[in-house]
């Protein structure tokens, strides 16, 4: 069975993650814990890579 992706449910992010190793919050899959915390700290999906989130307060 292969994998597809889906797309992160934070607005704006442009990172997509696999439905198995996804991050849930309520019905949402997000790529990380960070996305799915709303980046209360501001702080990146993944490390240092840009994601484009605007979740951010």
């Amino acid at each position: 069975m292969t994998a597809v992706p889906v797309q992160c449910a934070c607005p704006g992010c442009s990172c997509a993650v696999d439905e198995a190793t996804a991050m849930r919050r309520g019905n949402q899959l997000f790529c990380s814990q960070a996305c799915a915390n709303g980046h209360i700290n501001s702080e990146p999906c993944h490390g240092h890579e840009p994601c484009g989130c605007n979740c951010a307060g």
